[in-house]
């Protein structure tokens, strides 16, 4: 579904990722920004606790509509998933503090920095960030790549791996898992 509309969607390998990490962090709260077609939703849902809440954000009406039926079709509930119309960057400021177990960004790449300040409010102690496409599209380790995406990724994972707020990782896995634990 994801392909005939065009957008990319996690690979197998980064949805079993994101299962792990939701099941390695028993995660009951989980913050989703993009939403797609419902792809990573899934392996999300896949790893998290029985009662657990995905809450997942994005700005396409359509892909959050198909989002559901998939969902669904993967045997979710609808009580299971919070789907939320709007711009993350809008969205996340409404959401509760510490509250959350895990945040996957997969969003415009000239949202990440804002996202993941978001996430250290958002996410309790020991919580997951997880920001997907962290290599650039194979540009990241070239200097001479120099386009506003790039510079964009190099510059998060540098302010994650600086802080004093994180434990960070990269995982190499589809288009680069930068991870991060709260302390």
């Amino acid at each position: 579904m994801a392909h005939e509309l065009g957008l990319p969607c996690v690979s197998p390998g980064a949805g079993s990722v994101l299962r792990l990490l939701a099941a390695a962090g028993n995660a009951k709260a989980v913050v989703e920004i993009g939403t797609g077609t419902g792809v990573s939703g899934v392996w999300l849902l896949r790893g998290m606790r029985p009662d657990g809440v995905l809450t997942t954000i994005d700005v396409e009406h359509e892909h959050q509509r198909i989002a559901r039926r998939v969902f669904l079709e993967a045997g979710f509930a609808p009580s299971r998933t919070r789907i939320i119309s709007g711009r993350a960057l809008d969205v996340l400021p409404r959401l509760a503090d510490g509250a959350y177990d895990l945040i996957f960004v997969d969003a415009d790449t000239t949202e990440f920095a804002a996202c993941t300040e978001a996430a250290l409010r958002l996410l309790r102690q020991g919580g997951v960030l997880i920001v997907n496409g962290a290599h650039a599209g194979g540009r990241i380790s070239d200097p001479s790549a120099r386009d506003v995406d790039t510079l964009t990724i190099r510059e998060t994972v540098k302010a994650i791996r600086e802080s004093e707020d994180w434990i960070p990782a990269v995982i190499p896995s589809g288009a680069g898992l930068l991870t991060a634990v709260k302390r």
